[in-house]
């Protein structure tokens, strides 16, 4: 189905997946590491990068408690943190404010490879548990596939990859994905997350369209390379589905080419309550996974994602192999 086609179910939607997805609500028996949570105060000195004072929706503090509160009556045990502020000195925040959180397994940082400040930021940053990598790609007007061809920058994840931390992209489109590829072939020691990908745009040039997905295809024979399903849900003249049909062959796609060992769940708190809310999101996803067996569901909800970022148990209620 193409996803760019006007959506055909509406908010109405929300009640009906509410209704069939209520007992599929909570899961215990699979408890979650949700992999995509952003975290920042509003209310601190000096304010944030992001979210803009005008986003009436995100612009409210976003703490690990409030999280907290929100996200365990669904079994989530654990979460890691992924930039949202692009200020060196934010680095050392976000790891502070996991610090104090058991629930944090860990965060994704902000460097620049090839930055005269990047070695020696990494290396101190690195001696930190919780800092599991670094995020580079459509964001903080970057481009990696320009930026890949700077001096340094091949070198700087090369020591990324040295220090066992992984490589996360933002916000893909079929150019940041064949940079990815140009970037794991030249690094293929590197453990590189993908985000988003269900959101990212598929080119409607066939030639375009076949590029696209033999970078894809290409990327997935890179057992270092994992994706997450985030931003499944979508918006489209004001009306969002939250219907599984809606998605299950574009989510299919990306499930066959991946396979069950390289896709991890994300919720995208707080950024995705622009569409729909945490719950609606989690019994979206859940509904999608119902049809795999108990153990893909197991690799999707944690295992994978403990293969991804090798992330340390902080909490008696956080799983471990």
């Amino acid at each position: 189905m193409d996803r760019r086609e006007v959506l055909k179910v509406g908010l109405s939607g929300c009640a009906m997946l509410a209704a069939k997805g209520a007992a599929a609500a909570v899961d215990p028996a699979i408890p979650i590491i949700d992999t995509h949570i952003h975290l920042f105060d509003t209310g601190r000195p000096g304010g944030v990068p992001w979210p803009e004072k005008s986003d009436s929706v995100l612009y409210k503090p976003a703490m690990p408690d409030r999280y907290h509160r929100m996200a365990a009556p669904f079994g989530v045990v654990g979460a890691i943190a992924i930039e949202a502020s692009p200020l060196a000195s934010d680095n050392d925040w976000l790891l502070d404010v996991a610090a104090k959180s058991p629930l944090m397994v860990g965060a994704v940082g902000d460097l620049i490879p090839g930055s005269a400040s990047y070695l020696k930021d990494l290396e101190r940053l690195h001696a930190n548990p919780l800092l599991l990598g670094i995020r580079y790609g459509n964001l903080w007007d970057r481009d990696l596939g320009v930026d890949k061809e700077k001096t340094g920058f091949i070198a700087g994840l090369k020591q990324l990859a040295a220090y066992g931390l992984v490589l996360e992209s933002a916000n893909p489109n079929p150019a940041l994905i064949a940079a990815i590829v140009d970037v794991a072939d030249k690094v293929p020691e590197l453990r590189i997350v993908v985000d988003h990908l269900p959101h990212s745009p598929i080119p409607t040039d066939k030639s375009d369209r076949d590029k696209y997905v033999a970078d894809l295809q290409h990327l997935a024979k890179n057992p270092n390379v994992f994706i997450k399903l985030t931003e499944i849900p979508a918006t489209v003249n004001q009306k969002v589905s939250l219907d599984p049909e809606y998605y299950r062959e574009h989510l299919d796609e990306i499930w066959n080419t991946f396979g069950e060992d390289h896709i991890l769940f994300g919720s995208d708190w707080p950024n995705s309550d622009h569409v729909v809310g945490f719950s609606e999101t989690l019994t979206l996803v859940r509904e999608y996974m119902s049809h795999k067996t108990q153990a893909a569901r197991e690799k999707f909800f944690w295992k994978n994602s403990l293969a991804a970022y090798r992330w340390h148990r902080r909490s008696p209620d956080q799983p471990s192999l």
